[in-house]
């Protein structure tokens, strides 16, 4: 039986766990022990983690999941119903029943479109660094520049009041929290389901001209399909660009030389964005998969049932496709790094995420060049209990 446990406990807090590089210097993939006694496997080469997530024969489905760390352990049976997937919760399905959703909203992502918002992104940017600058310093960046940008943009995009944004910021933490017990994520799952399908009832009686409305007005989705499909692309849109507009602030503060390069040189951006969306893999707990049929890996046999975890952390540093990649380098010519995910999962609003980044950060650097931090390196609160991984909080001045 193997004695390996997904390693979760950081050394620094840029570089996933040093066990996984060690471990990805022996082999792209892993035998390792889930949390309920499962034996399954651990991906950390690149190569096996593109062959993984490109294969149809791997389902993401969560009910034929085992877990690979404790939390969720506690689920009763009856929990596990309150807790299933909820319909139109499309990143949780596999084809056909995936292709439908994700069919419905290829539309609304594509560069051309995101193109488009970026005025309202610049003009939204621009508004959060003067009310940073008129509240004196020093401020928490993520409440005063993280987390407002993509919360406001995917509210206006899908048709969320922003008014409302502390409710479902709120819930999202507890459900992103991997201490949260389960009776207490179900509760947070069911109040934002709650709020979102009122939502929808709202826009059936009188539709809006945003994403929500249009989804609603096309008749293609019942409501409680448009409440999931509103659920994830809430939380997901404003999660995970808010942690990386974070994070990567933090990074690029530890480098000066590359902070002033993001700054000073614009042709540095778009490579940067990807560079750091590479080097700090927010994923820092999956993708998982599960076999439908036997599946041979870089040689290793991976049975139907068996479930497999991708460790995002040690592919993206894998020295093979990013040779120097535990270096953080803005000039690196931008890889095919796996932070958005490979094959059909990939993430539907990547571009959204890359254009917030592309004007957020050079935005905020060039308003505030003394940026800098106001408590010592080691004293930003990390999220390692969270499955996005970021900062609680990052104190800065001027």
């Amino acid at each position: 039986m193997s004695e390996l446990t997904y390693p979760l406990a950081r050394q620094r807090p840029f570089d996933p766990p040093d066990e996984l590089a060690e471990l990805r210097q022996q082999a792209p993939i892993h035998r390792m022990t889930y949390a309920d006694g499962h034996q399954g496997w651990l991906v950390t080469g690149y190569a096996a983690a593109r062959a993984v997530l490109a294969d149809p024969r791997f389902s993401n489905r969560p009910e034929r999941m085992h877990p690979p760390i404790p939390a969720r352990l506690d689920l009763t049976k009856e929990m596990r119903e309150q807790f299933r997937v909820p319909p139109g919760f499309f990143l949780r399905m596999d084809a056909p029943e995936h292709t439908r959703f994700r069919k419905l909203l290829t539309g609304q992502f594509t560069v051309r479109r995101m193109k488009q918002l970026e005025p309202r992104i610049e003009e939204i940017t621009g508004a959060c660094l003067d009310r940073m600058a008129a509240s004196g310093k020093p401020v928490d960046l993520v409440q005063a520049f993280a987390l407002p940008i993509p919360s406001l943009v995917i509210c206006e995009l899908l048709g969320v009041p922003y008014e409302d944004r502390d409710q479902f910021q709120n819930d999202t933490k507890v459900l992103v929290n991997l201490e949260t017990k389960a009776v207490d994520a179900i509760a947070a799952m069911q109040r934002v389901s709650a709020y979102l399908y009122g939502l929808i009832q709202r826009k059936r009686a009188k539709p809006d001209d945003d994403l929500l409305g249009g989804l609603v007005e096309s008749g293609e989705l019942n409501d409680e399909e448009l409440t999931g499909v509103a659920f994830l692309l809430l939380v997901a849109g404003h999660e995970t660009t808010a942690n990386m507009l974070g994070l990567g602030t933090y990074a690029l503060l530890t480098n000066p030389d590359q902070l002033a390069l993001m700054r000073d040189d614009p042709s540095t951006v778009d490579n940067g964005v990807e560079e750091l969306l590479r080097y700090l893999t927010i994923i820092h707990l999956g993708p998982v998969r599960n076999a439908l049929a036997d599946v041979e890996i870089e040689g290793r046999l991976i049975k139907e049932g068996e479930t497999v975890t991708i460790s995002l952390g040690a592919v993206n540093r894998d020295p093979e496709r990013f040779p120097g990649g535990d270096h953080l380098d803005v000039t690196r010519p931008a890889g095919s790094h796996l932070t958005f995910g490979h094959g059909i999962h990939q993430c539907l609003g990547q571009q959204l995420a890359r254009v917030e980044m592309r004007i957020g950060y050079p935005a905020l650097l060039r308003r505030f060049p003394g940026l800098r931090l106001a408590v010592p390196p080691e004293e930003v609160p990390m999220r390692s209990d969270m499955s996005i991984y970021g900062v609680h909080s990052l104190p800065v001045t001027w």
